[in-house]
């Protein structure tokens, strides 16, 4: 396969890691204005690293526009000419909809919207997918990608945005949970290198024995807490003081944002 990441910023950069790890590809094209912060990269085989966006545009075949919302327009704009229908044209891009790529590109190219987050630098992303019409023909590919690169789920457009506050905003509402079970854990006399190992390896732990077990967190609760036990004495402080209120507060506070995005 022929890959170009047009874009490579932070979760730019993430998706061409996980790629180069699993060796995704025959020909990895990375582009940025700034072709300086890709020199992690400069040593791997296969991969060009360039601020020519046409260029990695016309050498690949699958195209990962791994822009920021503001930026996105232009740039399809800039290569739609080059776009021709036997590519696979993928997007990363919040709130910017298929119609709008369509807009520009034409409805007649293989579109896919990709959420991923930035655990796919190491192979343990939860990525969404939507395509259009004819980017469906097209939507196995896209799993073999990102099924190598982690977790995929095929989802109606429509819930794209709900997916990217889960899954991609839901990275740093998670490493803050896991900072302040750190923090917790220093207060209780841990030294913080101790604490962040405890933290962090009981958070991959729980969420495990979700993903193998099938079960539902609430069984798991109950299989820790014991009648007037310390689990759930700390549980029901936490609920006191709004933690479950709070997370839910916290996720629709972000889909709220993100539809303003996608407004404007």
């Amino acid at each position: 396969m022929k890959i170009a990441i047009i874009g490579t910023g932070n979760l730019g950069s993430s998706i061409a890691k996980g790629l180069i790890k699993n060796k995704t590809f025959t020909s990895l094209y990375l582009t940025d204005k700034n072709t300086s912060a890709l020199s992690m990269f400069n040593d791997e085989e296969y991969v060009t690293i360039t601020n020519d966006n046409v260029l990695a545009v016309k050498e690949s075949d699958i195209l990962i526009f791994a822009l920021q919302p503001r930026h996105i327009e232009k740039v399809l704009e800039t290569v739609s000419p080059s776009i021709i229908d036997q590519h696979v044209v993928m997007s990363v891009a919040a709130g910017f909809e298929i119609s709008k790529i369509e807009s520009i590109i034409g409805s007649d190219k293989n579109i896919i919207r990709v959420m991923p987050n930035t655990a796919i630098s190491i192979g343990k992303s939860m990525t969404c997918l939507a395509a259009n019409t004819k980017g469906e023909s097209k939507m196995d590919l896209a799993k073999k990608i990102f099924n190598q690169l982690g977790t995929t789920m095929v989802i109606p457009e429509e819930h794209i945005q709900a997916a990217t506050v889960i899954c991609a905003s839901g990275i740093a509402f998670w490493m803050r949970l896991v900072r302040a079970t750190t923090q917790g854990a220093i207060q209780l006399g841990f030294e913080a290198h101790e604490a962040h190992q405890l933290a962090t390896q009981t958070c991959f732990g729980a969420a495990s024995l979700l993903i193998e077990s099938g079960r539902h967190p609430e069984q798991e609760i109950d299989r820790v807490t014991t009648p007037s036990g310390c689990t759930i004495e700390g549980l029901n402080a936490m609920e006191h003081q709004g933690l479950s209120s709070a997370l839910i507060q916290g996720l629709v506070a972000s889909f709220e944002k993100i539809n303003q995005i996608k407004k404007t």
